[in-house]
């Protein structure tokens, strides 16, 4: 095995465990409060990391840094943490990892112009079938695979968390080249933790029993694990791939995250996944290899 196909496997196993820790973390602190402590903590490391090279933002890039902070890193992760807290950890990451290149498709064609072509057309009409197949338990009987009468809008939470990150990636794109990789990924998830800290302190109550709940089992490391596995040691990876593989090569965790997310919690969690959910994945599957190909 080459090194980066075993950086790969890190990757996927990585990224496909971040949605159990949200979801085991999350019966202990606040969706919010959990993301906030991930990102505020994750953005410091990330600008000492990026040392000098933190200034080298040109002024024009600043609003559009600071708008696509808010998109990628607060709203995203807002909507991901609350619905990770009320849905299947392996369902979530399937939501979240598959319709990742299908919204991509979408934001790319609304605020860019570029074209859909009949095979985009497909992958954004399986990605939609998939969603619904997926949703359909939970709508049409009524109630929710896990107990959970939230799961439904949980897992709309995590579909809308990803549509504000594919759309603030693309809109990123017109400053992804003014900067270092580095400067840019750092400035926006510190830019991205102080919305999500003002949203928690607006939304939820805090004081010093909630911030201490952070210190105590199992949200002590489960905060760790995401900052530490899910932002450095997952970004850091992808950035690999991205220079060795391109997009292509190194976007086809999104096949297999979920799948590790859905065994993990299955086996961990004792998670439902019956056929519905089956059917829905591999139509997910379907539109992600779509959207995907070059």
């Amino acid at each position: 095995m080459s090194r980066n196909a075993a950086l790969f496997a890190i990757l996927c196993l990585v990224w496909g465990l971040t949605f159990l820790p949200v979801r085991v973390a999350s019966e202990h602190a606040s969706p919010l409060l959990l993301a906030s402590a991930r990102f505020v903590i994750a953005g410091v490391l990330l600008l000492a990391w990026a040392g000098r090279d933190v200034l080298k933002v040109p002024r024009a890039a600043w609003p559009r840094l600071i708008a696509t902070s808010l998109l990628v890193n607060t709203a995203n992760y807002a909507f991901l943490f609350w619905g990770a807290a009320h849905a299947p950890s392996g369902l979530s990451a399937i939501v979240n990892m598959a319709t990742i290149p299908v919204w991509t498709l979408l934001a790319s064609r609304m605020l860019e112009g570029q074209a859909i072509t009949a095979r985009r057309v497909l992958a954004i009409a399986l990605g939609i079938v998939g969603l619904g197949f997926l949703f359909a338990q939970r709508l049409v009987g009524g109630g929710s695979a896990s107990g959970d009468v939230l799961e439904a809008w949980g897992l709309a939470a995590v579909a809308f968390g990803t549509l504000c990150y594919c759309v603030g990636a693309v809109l990123s794109r017109r400053i992804a080249g003014t900067m270092p990789t580095l400067t840019l990924a750092s400035w926006q998830t510190a830019i991205g933790a102080l919305g999500l800290v003002a949203a928690t302190l607006a939304l939820e109550p805090v004081g010093a029993r909630e911030l201490a709940t952070l210190l105590r089992w199992p949200v002590a490391p489960a905060v760790a694990f995401l900052v530490v596995a899910g932002s450095l040691v997952g970004f850091t990876i992808y950035i690999r791939l991205l220079r060795d593989w391109g997009a292509f090569g190194a976007g086809l965790y999104a096949f297999v995250s979920p799948v590790i997310a859905v065994i993990a919690g299955v086996l961990l969690l004792g998670e439902p996944f019956g056929p519905s959910e089956a059917v829905g994945a591999v139509l997910m599957f379907a539109a992600a290899a779509i959207a995907l190909r070059r």
